[in-house]
């Protein structure tokens, strides 16, 4: 029996289900899609706004005390668009969908997808809650469970959760824990595919990607300690004590001697002392790093939007995480509302040979084909226009390897 010609809807739809299956880390994020720019096509640099849940105090006693919203909002740009470049004949449009996918789409289809799951693995640099230890590849479940914790004390919900990691901790861990207390079906499924695989302590799915990206820390050394006691609620910039010309790089964390972090629900010391981390690239003059800025904000138990038990005070001893100028992965664990991916319409051009765009799973992607006649081809793209943003930084922890 002939085959029937493929079409360029059938194309885009199977190019888009490729897509999906070889997502890892943004397959398991809050996805959004935003259909307003359906009609004209997507501009470059649309902002999506987020909403984020309010916070009040609770009040003792029979009196009405009414407090004003304390709603907060943040942004996501919509403005990476990548594209993946093929060409195909009609010849090879007579084949069988799967027969297609497989010789001409899945070959550049995972690229394209490895390409955006290594953007979203940026957001480690806006998570300050971090556990493991630098230079030493995780293996064992201790690890997995106090990266549960700090999402516990961060009041994250405990479901859906789930935890990328790199081709070493992956190894490492499969490992670590092929006898530990696993179902046979577990350890079974472990041994044939070498990946942790799904249900693994309180996780979803604990997956493998190579798309983890490498951190390389600031070359600030010696005793670093807070210039000026922090006094002002909401602040998010504080001045550290430093050496002349060295750095600190956005993605440094560090903590401060006595500010502990608080659980969001009680405003009660979690015991642990709250970690920060630096959102900008800094140098130190004048023997100072001044107005560093910082996340998250430091807001006291005594308001609504609590992060510590009391202010930073002059003089407080500054520890970072790792050594100065080193390398280290980071390993992702997280809520799915931790991160925001977000993708929109591209314009559908007029005059082309084909053209298609389809939506699935808050994934919208675009196919256009057009005949060159100075070449005699038929060069096609494969473009999706999107965004991420680390919404909730208190529902995500970077596994440092």
């Amino acid at each position: 029996m002939a085959n029937t010609l493929l079409t360029i809807d059938m194309i885009t739809r199977k190019a888009l289900e490729i897509l999906e299956n070889n997502l890892v880390i943004t397959r398991n994020v809050n996805r959004q899609y935003d259909d307003s720019y359906a009609v004209e096509g997507a501009k470059i640099g649309t902002t999506l706004r987020i909403r984020l849940p309010d916070r009040a105090l609770v009040t003792d006693g029979a009196a009405l005390q009414v407090q004003d919203d304390n709603e907060q909002f943040t942004t996501l740009t919509v403005a990476s668009q990548k594209h993946i470049g093929v060409n195909f004949t009609t010849a090879e449009m007579t084949m069988q969908l799967d027969d297609f996918a497989e010789r001409v789409l899945k070959p550049r289809i995972s690229q394209l997808a490895s390409s955006i799951d290594a953007d979203v693995a940026n957001s480690f640099n806006n998570i300050y809650q971090s556990v493991g230890t630098p230079g030493t590849t995780p293996g064992t479940s201790l690890v997995l469970l106090q990266a549960q914790q700090k999402l516990n004390e961060a009041a994250a919900g405990m479901s859906p959760r789930y935890a990328t990691v790199n081709p070493a901790a992956n190894a490492a861990l499969v490992e670590g824990m092929k006898g530990l207390f696993n179902p046979v079906s577990t350890i079974s499924k472990q041994f044939k595919s070498g990946l942790m695989g799904e249900g693994i302590l309180g996780y979803d799915e604990l997956a493998m990607s190579q798309s983890i990206k490498q951190f390389t820390t600031g070359s600030r050394s010696g005793t670093i300690t807070v210039n000026g006691t922090v006094s002002t609620q909401g602040q998010s910039t504080i001045t550290l004590n430093g050496t002349t010309g060295h750095t600190l790089k956005k993605g440094d964390v560090f903590t401060i001697a006595n500010v502990y972090s608080v659980n969001p629900q009680t405003r009660e010391s979690t015991g642990s002392l709250q970690q920060f981390v630096v959102t900008e690239d800094i140098t130190a003059a004048a023997s100072a790093f001044t107005n560093v800025k910082i996340s998250p904000a430091i807001y006291t138990s005594s308001v609504a939007l609590a992060t510590v038990d009391s202010f930073p005070q002059n003089g407080a001893a500054v520890t970072f995480l790792g050594g100065a100028s080193s390398q280290y992965p980071q390993n992702l664990v997280y809520h799915r509302d931790a991160i925001a991916f977000a993708t929109a319409d591209l314009l559908l051009p007029q005059g082309v040979d084909m053209a298609s765009r389809q939506v699935h799973n808050g994934v919208s992607m675009r196919v256009v084909r057009q005949y060159d006649i100075n070449n005699d081809r038929m060069p096609c793209r494969i473009d999706v226009l999107y965004g991420y943003s680390v919404i909730r930084p208190q529902m995500a922890v970077r596994l440092w390897g």
